[in-house]
């Protein structure tokens, strides 16, 4: 089964993202707006429930923490992927480290860069004319972080929560 571990924002956060995903990301109905921690790893059933014990764990060292969202980038010319940037504070580097070393069996395909996805698989065209409109917008969102979730795809294509983690000691 597919997996990934993700932090969800704020509903004001994930509103102000779904406001542009629905018209820009071809994923807007199979997941909610998130910034992605660990990307698509398989398992077995056998090894998740081994791999959520650790998580139980590593939630448990480190702290709630604050994000800032600032403004709207791109991974072009990589893809043509327009986001929200998420300012990399050392807190969300560190918990994304945490988690990958859980996970090293599973190497990740690209460098960590926090973001919350608005629009994908866009034409070149497409791609230009909708983020010369956005980057010129700023964001300034402060948000709370204080819990990761593992999440698992459905059949359908769609992911849903596997189980919720929160960060510090309870």
């Amino acid at each position: 089964m597919k997996y990934g571990i993700v932090i969800f924002p704020s509903k004001s956060l994930q509103d102000k993202a779904n406001s542009y995903r629905k018209r820009y990301d071809p994923h807007y109905a199979l997941i909610p707006p998130h910034i992605t921690l660990i990307h698509t790893f398989e398992e077995s059933d056998e090894q998740i429930k081994e791999i959520a014990e650790k998580l139980r764990e590593a939630a448990k060292r480190f702290s709630p923490f604050q994000i800032n969202v600032t403004k709207f980038s791109s991974f072009q010319p990589v893809n043509n992927v327009i986001y929200m940037k998420v300012e990399p504070s050392h807190e969300i580097v560190d918990l994304h480290e945490g988690l990958s070393s859980l996970l090293a069996n599973h190497p990740q395909e690209y460098a960590f860069v926090p973001h919350i996805t608005v629009g994908q698989k866009l034409s070149n065209d497409e791609h230009s004319d909708v983020y010369s409109s956005l980057r010129l917008q700023t964001i300034n969102n402060e948000d709370t972080v204080d819990r990761f979730h593992l999440l698992y795809q459905l059949e359908n294509g769609s992911w849903t929560v596997y189980e919720t983690f929160r960060l510090g000691k309870e």
